[in-house]
């Protein structure tokens, strides 16, 4: 079987899984890389704590990690994608070595560069993400493929000590934009009242 084909048959909806995630726990502190998990999240309901990154590629997981660091009493949930997450994979080696027992991070993979025409990433063959966040020393790491996985893994990724990592497979597939606002300084102004008030 190819590659496209492969992740092309993950049974894994990204919108369904992202909903799941986001709608868990209405206080929940979520980051989203650029691109398709922004607009995952935003499908799931655009909500004051989220902040949905616009640019800053490979960014996503140390931006978790110093809100994690700053709000220790609120669990802070990542969502970025697969491309994202190898661009920036030595950021697990510092979310390791700082490790906040109440940071989450999922990987989305759909082994994909889905922003720049749907190449295939790293993840299609070899790499592999949560082994590569296991030996950073990340204690929780997984990878999710199916409905029984995920109904597992929620609840370590929602609720188990930290730092936590998980990779979920999704299919590759295209879906409607649901973008959230543009505007960065208006999302950085409603979260931060949202969580300080």
């Amino acid at each position: 079987m190819t590659t496209q084909l492969r992740s092309t048959a993950y049974p894994l909806n990204r919108r369904d899984v992202a909903a799941r995630l986001v709608q868990s726990d209405p206080g929940l502190l979520v980051i989203a890389g650029l691109g398709s998990t922004a607009w995952d999240i935003t499908a799931a309901g655009d909500r004051d704590l989220n902040f949905p990154l616009w640019g800053a590629m490979g960014g996503a997981i140390t931006m978790g990690l110093g809100l994690a660091l700053a709000q220790p009493d609120r669990r802070v949930l990542v969502i970025t994608g697969d491309g994202e997450t190898l661009m920036g994979m030595g950021s697990f080696a510092t979310v390791a070595l700082q490790a906040p027992g109440n940071l989450s991070i999922c990987t989305f993979d759909n082994e994909h560069y889905g922003e720049t025409g749907m190449q295939v990433t790293h993840t299609s063959s070899a790499t592999d993400l949560a082994g590569v966040a296991a030996a950073c020393g990340i204690a929780v790491t997984g990878t999710v493929h199916t409905e029984a996985e995920l109904e597992t893994a929620l609840p370590v990724i929602l609720a188990a000590p930290g730092p936590v990592y998980h990779v979920i497979k999704v299919k590759a597939e295209k879906l409607d934009f649901v973008l959230p606002p543009k505007d960065g300084v208006h999302l950085k102004d409603r979260f931060r009242k949202a969580l300080l008030g």
